[in-house]
């Protein structure tokens, strides 16, 4: 690349003499000069030639001197590296340049020798700032977009080793989330435009903002539907209960999130949550064009069943065996095993619970009750009946009452 310099000095001889000294460089495409007689034509030639590298200046020049000039350059959002010339007796000129912010200085007469090594290590330096900036807008770049699906924390990690890192499509163990609400569809079609673009765009921010808060990733938002994933791209040794208390903080924000456009005479949707972990196939599948972070295989499946399987049970939250073992302390009940669609094993399935609700007597209930179901004891419907007249609100009692008044046995359920 020609590196493109303006020098800027009043004697009629310099360019002449300039021009014939690097005349082999000119040549070679190495450097191109262009000449001002004063910082005002100086600052002039500049705005028609934006892409000057560098400027060589004398200080002494009618009009605007160098320093003058220097100030001006240095105002400007794309700083010129600046060469100060000036006789060897003006000492006290050359260092007011020096923290004026000029990147180097020469004496008069000026060594033509010298001036070429001066110039040489400036252009490396521009060079360097250049290569500099590229990065840096580079990995500003990156980080915009990165920070569409990933917390904070883990964007700056990712544009700052490159976000090839990680990207490349592979096999690891995941949690998946899978969260939808309840009558959008009709939603869609009843609320006004305004209203649905705000309400939406609202709801999308917050729970992304929960998602990020356990440092999750947000592998896709499709309408009101959000898919997240957690140890992706990074390793998260305690995924499983990462993903436990995120789903409680979704259902928990979405709930306050309801009831303050229910304030506004709109009704919205209860959230619905799967929590599923396992293998799955992570990675880039946008290809060199498209940035597309996502998962697929039988977990994410299974966990897009698990939120759809609260329909049914009346829960708004359905956690695998798989993860609520995984998470340690895990506070639930349990639901029963689930025969969901394409899996050929029933899969365990429970409703985490708030510490609070865990250590009520309503659930140890439900706990006993659940048992004699699970042992097959007919005891269990008048079980249930019991706790369904005292808690008329526990949807997932009223569905297991419901079963076994239509003649259903034990904890295994088909849900289509």
């Amino acid at each position: 690349m020609t590196a493109t310099i303006l020098v800027v000095d009043d004697e009629p001889d310099l360019e002449a003499l300039v021009l014939q000294k690097f005349r082999r460089q000119i040549r070679d495409g190495i450097v191109s000069f262009v000449f001002a007689h004063d910082g005002i034509e100086a600052l002039a030639s500049i705005e028609q030639n934006p892409h000057v590298d560098m400027v060589v200046s004398d200080i002494n020049m009618p009009r605007m001197d160098g320093l003058s000039l220097l100030a001006r350059l240095q105002e400007a959002e794309d700083k010129k590296s600046t060469i100060i010339v000036s006789a060897y007796g003006d000492m006290s000129n050359i260092r007011t340049a020096m923290n004026r912010g000029a990147f180097d200085f020469l004496t008069k007469p000026i060594d033509f020798g010298d001036l070429e090594m001066t110039i040489d290590k400036t252009i490396r330096h521009v060079e360097m700032m250049r290569e500099a900036r590229r990065r840096q807008a580079e990995a500003e770049r990156a980080h915009a977009s990165l920070s569409r699906y990933f917390s904070p924390q883990i964007a700056s990690r990712l544009a700052a080793i490159g976000d090839s890192d990680g990207m490349e499509v592979h096999w690891r163990e995941v949690a998946a989330i899978f969260t939808d609400i309840t009558g959008f569809t009709s939603l869609v079609e009843t609320a006004a435009p305004d209203v649905l673009g705000t309400l939406l765009g609202d709801y999308v921010g917050g729970m992304t903002d929960v998602v990020f808060a356990h440092e999750g990733t947000v592998a896709k938002i499709i309408g009101d539907a959000i898919h997240v994933l957690f140890n992706a791209p990074g390793d998260q040794p305690d995924y499983a209960r990462r993903a436990i208390a995120c789903a409680h903080d979704l259902d928990g924000w979405a709930q306050e999130f309801r009831l303050r456009w229910k304030e506004k005479g709109v009704s919205f949707g209860a959230t619905r949550v799967g929590v599923h972990a396992g293998p799955a196939l992570v990675g880039n599948f946008g290809g060199s064009r498209f940035f597309d972070y996502t998962a697929y295989g039988d977990t994410i499946n299974t966990a897009a069943r698990l939120e759809a399987a609260n329909k049914f049970l009346g829960t708004r939250i359905c956690v695998s065996a798989v993860v609520a073992d995984g998470a340690g302390d895990f506070r639930g009940r349990p639901v029963g095993d689930l025969a969901l669609r394409g899996r050929s094993e029933p899969l365990r399935a429970y409703e985490p619970l708030t510490a609070a609700a865990f250590e009520s007597p309503a659930t140890s209930q439900y706990s006993e009750a659940f048992a004699r179901l699970e042992a097959g004891d007919p005891a269990a419907m008048p079980a249930f009946a019991a706790l369904v007249g005292a808690h008329a609100d526990d949807a997932l009692a009223s569905f297991h009452l419901k079963r076994l008044l239509n003649g259903a046995k034990g904890v295994r359920m088909q849900l289509e």
